[in-house]
Protein backbone atom coordinates (compact mmCIF):
# COMPACT_ATOMS: atom_id res chain seq x y z
CA UNK A 1 0.00 0.00 0.00
CA UNK A 2 1.53 3.29 -1.11
CA UNK A 3 1.45 6.51 0.90
CA UNK A 4 -1.42 8.69 -0.25
CA UNK A 5 -3.46 5.71 -1.44
CA UNK A 6 -6.47 6.88 0.58
CA UNK A 7 -7.87 10.41 0.45
CA UNK A 8 -10.89 10.12 2.73
CA UNK A 9 -12.58 8.06 5.40
CA UNK A 10 -16.04 6.56 5.43
CA UNK A 11 -18.85 8.44 7.11
CA UNK A 12 -18.15 10.28 10.34
CA UNK A 13 -19.85 9.38 13.59
CA UNK A 14 -20.85 11.70 16.45
CA UNK A 15 -21.25 10.93 20.14
CA UNK A 16 -21.78 12.95 23.31
CA UNK A 17 -18.78 12.57 25.61
CA UNK A 18 -18.09 14.84 28.58
CA UNK A 19 -18.41 18.48 27.54
CA UNK A 20 -18.41 17.65 23.85
CA UNK A 21 -20.26 16.09 20.98
CA UNK A 22 -17.26 14.39 19.39
CA UNK A 23 -16.85 13.73 15.70
CA UNK A 24 -14.82 10.63 14.94
CA UNK A 25 -13.99 7.96 12.42
CA UNK A 26 -14.29 4.29 13.34
CA UNK A 27 -12.96 1.38 11.28
CA UNK A 28 -12.27 -2.31 11.79
CA UNK A 29 -14.11 -5.05 13.69
CA UNK A 30 -16.14 -3.85 16.68
CA UNK A 31 -14.66 -6.63 18.82
CA UNK A 32 -11.06 -5.99 17.76
CA UNK A 33 -8.37 -4.57 20.06
CA UNK A 34 -9.03 -0.83 20.35
CA UNK A 35 -6.61 1.75 18.95
CA UNK A 36 -7.21 5.49 19.42
CA UNK A 37 -5.21 7.83 17.19
CA UNK A 38 -4.91 11.51 18.10
CA UNK A 39 -4.02 14.34 15.74
CA UNK A 40 -2.09 17.54 16.35
CA UNK A 41 -2.20 21.21 15.39
CA UNK A 42 -2.59 22.48 12.72
CA UNK A 43 -3.66 19.12 11.40
CA UNK A 44 -6.67 16.84 11.74
CA UNK A 45 -7.89 13.25 11.48
CA UNK A 46 -6.63 12.95 7.89
CA UNK A 47 -3.12 12.54 9.28
CA UNK A 48 -4.22 8.93 9.76
CA UNK A 49 -5.99 8.39 6.45
CA UNK A 50 -3.38 5.82 5.34
CA UNK A 51 -2.77 4.42 8.83
CA UNK A 52 -6.37 3.42 9.57
CA UNK A 53 -6.80 0.89 6.72
CA UNK A 54 -3.52 -0.78 7.63
CA UNK A 55 -4.65 -1.26 11.23
CA UNK A 56 -8.30 -2.07 10.58
CA UNK A 57 -7.16 -4.61 8.00
CA UNK A 58 -5.00 -6.21 10.69
CA UNK A 59 -8.05 -6.67 12.92
CA UNK A 60 -7.91 -3.56 15.12
CA UNK A 61 -10.89 -1.40 16.02
CA UNK A 62 -9.55 2.06 15.17
CA UNK A 63 -11.00 5.32 16.49
CA UNK A 64 -9.78 8.71 15.23
CA UNK A 65 -11.52 11.67 16.90
CA UNK A 66 -11.46 15.35 16.13
CA UNK A 67 -10.01 17.13 19.16
CA UNK A 68 -11.95 20.00 20.73
CA UNK A 69 -11.97 22.94 18.35
CA UNK A 70 -11.49 20.84 15.22
CA UNK A 71 -13.76 19.43 12.54
CA UNK A 72 -17.23 18.32 13.60
CA UNK A 73 -16.52 18.22 17.34
CA UNK A 74 -18.71 20.73 19.16
CA UNK A 75 -19.26 21.90 22.73
CA UNK A 76 -22.58 20.81 24.18
CA UNK A 77 -23.02 24.13 26.01
CA UNK A 78 -22.30 27.69 24.99
CA UNK A 79 -21.42 28.34 28.65
CA UNK A 80 -18.42 25.98 28.73
CA UNK A 81 -15.05 27.74 28.80
CA UNK A 82 -13.21 27.23 25.51
CA UNK A 83 -10.27 25.75 27.38
CA UNK A 84 -7.23 24.35 25.58
CA UNK A 85 -5.07 23.38 28.58
CA UNK A 86 -3.34 20.02 28.30
CA UNK A 87 -5.22 18.05 30.98
CA UNK A 88 -8.62 18.96 29.56
CA UNK A 89 -7.85 17.60 26.11
CA UNK A 90 -6.82 14.31 27.73
CA UNK A 91 -10.01 14.19 29.78
CA UNK A 92 -11.98 14.63 26.54
CA UNK A 93 -10.47 11.40 25.21
CA UNK A 94 -11.07 9.54 28.48
CA UNK A 95 -14.71 10.66 28.28
CA UNK A 96 -14.86 9.43 24.67
CA UNK A 97 -13.52 6.03 25.74
CA UNK A 98 -16.22 5.87 28.40
CA UNK A 99 -18.92 6.84 25.91
CA UNK A 100 -17.75 4.17 23.47
CA UNK A 101 -17.37 1.64 26.32
CA UNK A 102 -13.70 1.12 25.58
CA UNK A 103 -11.97 -0.02 28.75
CA UNK A 104 -8.45 -0.12 27.38
CA UNK A 105 -6.82 0.99 24.13
CA UNK A 106 -3.48 1.41 22.44
CA UNK A 107 -2.97 5.16 22.10
CA UNK A 108 -1.01 6.81 19.32
CA UNK A 109 -0.34 10.43 18.51
CA UNK A 110 1.94 13.28 17.44
CA UNK A 111 2.08 16.94 18.48
CA UNK A 112 -1.03 17.77 20.60
CA UNK A 113 -2.10 14.17 20.13
CA UNK A 114 1.15 12.74 21.52
CA UNK A 115 0.94 15.04 24.55
CA UNK A 116 -2.67 13.95 25.11
CA UNK A 117 -1.77 10.27 24.85
CA UNK A 118 1.18 10.80 27.24
CA UNK A 119 -1.16 12.38 29.79
CA UNK A 120 -3.72 9.59 29.59
CA UNK A 121 -0.92 7.05 30.08
CA UNK A 122 0.06 8.90 33.27
CA UNK A 123 -3.36 9.73 34.70
CA UNK A 124 -5.22 6.59 33.62
CA UNK A 125 -2.65 3.86 32.90
CA UNK A 126 -5.35 1.24 33.36
CA UNK A 127 -7.01 2.59 30.20
CA UNK A 128 -3.80 2.61 28.13
CA UNK A 129 -2.60 -0.78 26.92
CA UNK A 130 0.42 0.70 25.14
CA UNK A 131 1.61 3.92 23.57
CA UNK A 132 3.13 5.19 20.31
CA UNK A 133 4.33 8.76 20.77
CA UNK A 134 5.96 10.88 18.08
CA UNK A 135 8.69 13.11 19.58
CA UNK A 136 8.58 11.24 22.85
CA UNK A 137 7.61 12.75 26.21
CA UNK A 138 5.65 15.96 25.73
CA UNK A 139 3.93 16.57 29.06
CA UNK A 140 4.59 20.15 30.10
CA UNK A 141 3.67 22.71 32.73
CA UNK A 142 3.16 26.44 33.03
CA UNK A 143 6.28 26.71 35.16
CA UNK A 144 8.39 25.01 32.50
CA UNK A 145 6.79 27.23 29.87
CA UNK A 146 8.00 30.35 31.65
CA UNK A 147 11.67 29.37 31.43
CA UNK A 148 13.44 31.22 28.58
CA UNK A 149 15.26 29.20 25.96
CA UNK A 150 18.38 30.04 23.96
CA UNK A 151 17.55 32.43 21.10
CA UNK A 152 17.68 29.84 18.34
CA UNK A 153 15.22 27.63 20.21
CA UNK A 154 12.96 30.58 20.96
CA UNK A 155 12.84 31.38 17.24
CA UNK A 156 11.21 28.01 16.55
CA UNK A 157 8.35 28.95 18.86
CA UNK A 158 7.62 32.26 17.07
CA UNK A 159 3.94 31.42 16.59
CA UNK A 160 3.46 30.85 20.33
CA UNK A 161 4.62 34.40 21.05
CA UNK A 162 2.54 35.74 18.18
CA UNK A 163 -0.53 34.07 19.68
CA UNK A 164 0.23 35.76 23.01
CA UNK A 165 -0.87 39.07 21.44
CA UNK A 166 -4.29 40.24 20.33
CA UNK A 167 -2.72 40.95 16.94
CA UNK A 168 -1.82 37.27 16.81
CA UNK A 169 -5.33 36.16 17.66
CA UNK A 170 -6.77 38.45 14.98
CA UNK A 171 -4.14 37.29 12.50
CA UNK A 172 -4.90 33.63 13.08
CA UNK A 173 -8.64 34.30 12.87
CA UNK A 174 -8.17 36.04 9.51
CA UNK A 175 -5.44 33.91 7.96
CA UNK A 176 -5.86 30.54 9.63
CA UNK A 177 -5.52 28.53 6.40
CA UNK A 178 -2.45 30.45 5.24
CA UNK A 179 -1.02 30.15 8.75
CA UNK A 180 -1.54 26.39 8.82
CA UNK A 181 0.02 25.92 5.39
CA UNK A 182 3.11 27.81 6.55
CA UNK A 183 3.41 25.62 9.65
CA UNK A 184 3.08 22.49 7.50
CA UNK A 185 5.92 23.73 5.28
CA UNK A 186 8.19 24.68 8.17
CA UNK A 187 7.50 21.55 10.21
CA UNK A 188 7.89 19.13 7.29
CA UNK A 189 10.26 20.84 4.84
CA UNK A 190 10.68 17.74 2.66
CA UNK A 191 7.01 16.71 2.53
CA UNK A 192 5.67 17.51 -0.94
CA UNK A 193 1.97 17.64 -0.05
CA UNK A 194 -0.49 18.86 -2.67
CA UNK A 195 -3.27 21.42 -2.36
CA UNK A 196 -6.00 18.80 -2.08
CA UNK A 197 -4.23 17.10 0.82
CA UNK A 198 -3.90 20.38 2.67
CA UNK A 199 -7.45 21.56 2.01
CA UNK A 200 -8.94 18.30 3.33
CA UNK A 201 -7.39 19.03 6.72
CA UNK A 202 -7.77 22.82 6.59
CA UNK A 203 -11.55 22.46 6.44
CA UNK A 204 -11.44 21.28 10.07
CA UNK A 205 -10.08 24.68 11.16
CA UNK A 206 -13.42 26.30 10.27
CA UNK A 207 -14.81 24.89 13.53
CA UNK A 208 -16.41 27.84 15.39
CA UNK A 209 -14.28 27.23 18.49
CA UNK A 210 -11.00 26.54 16.71
CA UNK A 211 -9.31 29.90 17.20
CA UNK A 212 -10.37 30.17 20.84
CA UNK A 213 -9.02 26.69 21.67
CA UNK A 214 -5.71 27.20 19.86
CA UNK A 215 -5.07 30.63 21.37
CA UNK A 216 -5.96 29.46 24.87
CA UNK A 217 -3.72 26.40 24.51
CA UNK A 218 -0.62 28.40 23.66
CA UNK A 219 -1.31 31.24 26.08
CA UNK A 220 -1.93 28.74 28.89
CA UNK A 221 1.46 27.14 28.24
CA UNK A 222 3.18 30.47 28.87
CA UNK A 223 1.08 31.24 31.94
CA UNK A 224 -0.65 34.07 30.09
CA UNK A 225 -4.11 32.50 30.33
CA UNK A 226 -5.70 30.84 33.33
CA UNK A 227 -6.86 27.26 33.34
CA UNK A 228 -9.90 26.09 35.25
CA UNK A 229 -9.36 25.59 39.00
CA UNK A 230 -11.06 22.19 38.94
CA UNK A 231 -8.11 20.87 36.93
CA UNK A 232 -5.40 22.33 39.18
CA UNK A 233 -4.68 19.05 40.99
CA UNK A 234 -4.23 17.23 37.68
CA UNK A 235 -1.87 19.91 36.41
CA UNK A 236 0.16 19.72 39.61
CA UNK A 237 0.62 15.99 39.03
CA UNK A 238 1.63 16.57 35.44
CA UNK A 239 4.05 19.36 36.41
CA UNK A 240 6.06 16.75 38.30
CA UNK A 241 6.79 15.08 34.94
CA UNK A 242 5.81 11.59 36.11
CA UNK A 243 7.22 8.56 34.35
CA UNK A 244 5.14 6.69 31.81
CA UNK A 245 4.95 3.03 32.78
CA UNK A 246 3.02 1.47 29.88
CA UNK A 247 4.86 -0.17 26.95
CA UNK A 248 5.93 2.56 24.55
CA UNK A 249 7.53 3.12 21.17
CA UNK A 250 8.64 6.69 20.45
CA UNK A 251 9.17 7.83 16.88
CA UNK A 252 10.97 10.73 15.27
CA UNK A 253 11.22 11.77 11.65
CA UNK A 254 14.67 12.52 10.30
CA UNK A 255 13.48 15.88 8.90
CA UNK A 256 11.22 17.22 11.65
CA UNK A 257 11.34 21.00 11.36
CA UNK A 258 9.13 21.67 14.38
CA UNK A 259 10.50 22.17 17.91
CA UNK A 260 11.11 18.76 19.46
CA UNK A 261 13.33 17.29 22.18
CA UNK A 262 16.21 14.93 21.48
CA UNK A 263 15.39 11.33 22.33
CA UNK A 264 18.21 11.22 24.87
CA UNK A 265 16.36 13.86 26.89
CA UNK A 266 13.28 11.72 27.49
CA UNK A 267 14.21 8.05 27.15
CA UNK A 268 14.35 7.59 30.91
CA UNK A 269 10.80 8.92 31.28
CA UNK A 270 9.51 5.62 29.90
CA UNK A 271 9.99 3.04 32.63
CA UNK A 272 8.18 0.12 30.97
CA UNK A 273 9.13 -1.77 27.82
CA UNK A 274 10.51 0.87 25.48
CA UNK A 275 12.03 1.45 22.06
CA UNK A 276 12.85 4.54 20.00
CA UNK A 277 12.86 4.62 16.21
CA UNK A 278 14.13 7.21 13.75
CA UNK A 279 12.01 7.18 10.59
CA UNK A 280 14.15 8.12 7.60
CA UNK A 281 13.39 9.41 4.12
CA UNK A 282 12.83 13.10 4.77
CA UNK A 283 10.00 12.52 7.25
CA UNK A 284 8.83 15.61 9.08
CA UNK A 285 6.50 16.52 11.92
CA UNK A 286 3.28 14.97 10.62
CA UNK A 287 4.80 11.52 10.80
CA UNK A 288 1.64 9.37 10.53
CA UNK A 289 0.66 11.00 7.24
CA UNK A 290 4.19 11.17 5.86
CA UNK A 291 5.20 7.63 6.93
CA UNK A 292 1.95 5.71 7.58
CA UNK A 293 3.51 2.27 7.25
CA UNK A 294 6.13 3.01 9.90
CA UNK A 295 3.51 4.45 12.25
CA UNK A 296 1.09 1.56 11.78
CA UNK A 297 3.91 -0.95 12.29
CA UNK A 298 4.82 0.73 15.57
CA UNK A 299 1.23 0.27 16.79
CA UNK A 300 1.30 -3.42 15.88
CA UNK A 301 4.73 -3.91 17.43
CA UNK A 302 3.98 -2.16 20.72
CA UNK A 303 0.85 -4.30 21.04
CA UNK A 304 3.21 -7.27 21.39
CA UNK A 305 5.37 -5.77 24.15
Amino acid sequence: MRNGTHTSFGSLKQIDAGDLNVGYVEAGPSDGPAVILLHGWPYDIHSYVDVVPRLSGAGYRVIVPYLRGFGTTRFLSSETLRNGQQSVVALDIIALMDALRIEKAILGGYDWGARTANIIAVLRPEHCKALVSVSGYLIGSQQAGKVPLPPKAELQWWYQYYFATERGRAGYETYRHDFARLIWQLASPQWDFDDATFERSAASFDNPDHVSIVIHNYRWRLGLAEGEPKYDDLEKRLAEAPDITVPTITLEGDANGAPHPDASAYARKFSGSYAHRIITGGVGHNLPQEAPQAFAQAIVDVDGY
